[in-house]
């Protein structure tokens, strides 16, 4: 990491020249500008702006119609960029570059924006924080390495792709090996960067990769995620692949997930842990953990944003379609892990690669937080394949389903507010809409002839 003192050191003395001064948008991504290093320490660092509809746009940077906070007919005014100096950092695969992460403010009000991602999740901890409790989160950013960049595939139509590797490579460390050229960059680069990189593996499919990162407050994971995120693609296409996040990029392959661990701290003091209780998950632990499961229909568009993130939940595939716990199984949609320890925490296994961490994040802290406010008990864990089990609860099987429970979901307008959950309803709704109005090859192919 850099602090400011540090980064006009540098920059005086040639080492920095750039800083790149980022928003997270709606889809997760990083957006912003590329200052010159000495008007950031000068000036920029302050604040800068940025055109409002980067809180309103689609994957295409398309204006879909519909929201409240902008509009062609309001405009398109301005927001305020203010950098939150606590993220500075160098981005060691980019020379003489830093970067730092921006809070997203009205430009009158200079208030904070209520459905800027940081802050949706800031809120959620903070309403933990009034309760004495400090969320502690990790996520698994699993994605595909592909031979050929994003331009090369592009321009072949995003046709016969070819993964990295021909084969499986869960845990597998000769393949691995051969893909080293990306991930060993990967590892060091963001380790470099003030992220607390653990290891990354193979994961179950032909050019599957994971990125494991170690446990921070529920703010940092989401800056770690969605930093290493970027970096991941930067990196790979620096060394001639395409890195994609897309949870299911063909239909007889595994999909990538973003599971998520969470628990809740007192001070220094795992708030999850009683060593006397059913598989050391406190009194406290198992309300909240109720509260996650109990409302996980109505957050999981948070979780599964786009359409092709429905694909993914198929029996057998390792991606859940219950809503139910178990203890380290890997076939339910929460997993208890660390039983009876310390670190005894719940691993929701919902969540694609396409997530958005900060949304996802804070909509299970107010699952959660809503489980210990109405004391709810939690269910006996389940175990065997959970697949077949017939009277668990569903995951939403569509996005236009999870649409309709986001939409309809007291908890959450009661914890985001309705501005929120009426602008992410409206994100997640157009995304169903640009997708219904599209003919698919599957559909042309299928009945081309024959229908």
């Amino acid at each position: 990491m850099l602090t400011f003192e540090t980064l006009k050191a540098q920059v005086a003395e040639g080492k920095i020249d750039t800083v790149l001064v980022c928003l997270v948008d709606m889809q997760g991504r990083l957006l912003g500008k590329r200052y010159h290093a000495q008007n950031f320490v000068d000036s920029a660092w302050k604040e800068t702006h940025c055109c409002n509809y980067l809180l309103a746009t689609d994957l295409e940077m398309a204006t879909p119609p519909g929201y409240k906070a902008t509009s062609w007919e309001a405009g398109y005014g301005d927001y305020v960029m203010r950098p939150d100096l606590s993220t500075l950092r160098p981005l060691p695969w980019l020379e003489g570059t830093a970067m730092v992460l921006c809070d997203v403010l009205d430009h009158h009000t200079h208030e904070p924006v209520p459905h800027s991602p940081r802050e949706v999740l800031k809120r959620q901890v903070a309403r933990a924080e009034a309760m004495g409790l400090t969320p502690m989160m990790a996520t698994e950013l699993e994605f595909f390495l592909f031979q050929g960049t994003f331009d090369e595939i592009r321009a072949k139509g995003y046709r016969d792709l070819t993964p990295i590797s021909g084969y499986n490579e869960d845990y597998h460390i000769l393949q691995t090996t051969k893909e080293e050229h990306v991930m060993r960059p990967v590892r060091n680069h963001l380790f470099a960067a003030g992220i607390p990189v653990e290891n990354t593996k193979g994961e179950a499919e032909a050019g599957q990769e994971e990125l494991n990162i170690r446990y921070a407050d529920a703010l940092a994971c989401a800056d770690h995620h969605t930093i290493a995120k970027h970096a991941v693609k930067e990196i790979a296409h620096m060394q001639g692949h395409a890195a994609s996040f897309l949870p299911k990029w063909h239909h007889d392959r595994v999909g990538s997930a973003s599971h998520v661990h969470l628990s809740l701290w007192r001070g220094d003091d795992p708030a999850f842990f009683d060593a006397d209780a059913p598989h050391g998950l406190s009194e406290l632990g198992r309300q909240f953990c109720a509260g996650m499961i109990n409302y996980a229909p109505d957050y999981t568009a948070f979780l599964a944003p786009y359409v092709n993130s429905y694909k993914r939940f198929m029996k057998g595939t390792f991606a859940p379609t219950k809503t139910v716990w178990s203890v380290d199984n890997r076939t339910a949609g929460f997993r208890l892990c660390g039983e009876g320890t310390k670190s005894v925490r719940m691993e929701c296994r919902v969540g694609g690669s396409d997530l958005n961490p900060y949304l996802a994040q804070a909509a299970l802290i107010a699952a959660g937080l809503k489980g210990i406010e109405e004391k709810l008990e939690l269910a006996p864990p389940t175990s065997g394949d959970l697949y077949e089990k017939a009277d668990a609860g569903e995951i939403p099987r569509s996005l236009r389903d999870a649409v309709e429970t986001l939409r309809g979901s007291a908890m959450l307008r009661e914890a985001m507010g309705d501005w929120v959950v009426d602008h992410y309803t409206r994100c997640a709704q157009w995304e169903q809409e640009e997708f219904d109005r599209v003919v698919t090859d599957w559909e042309i192919a299928r009945g081309f002839e024959k229908a």
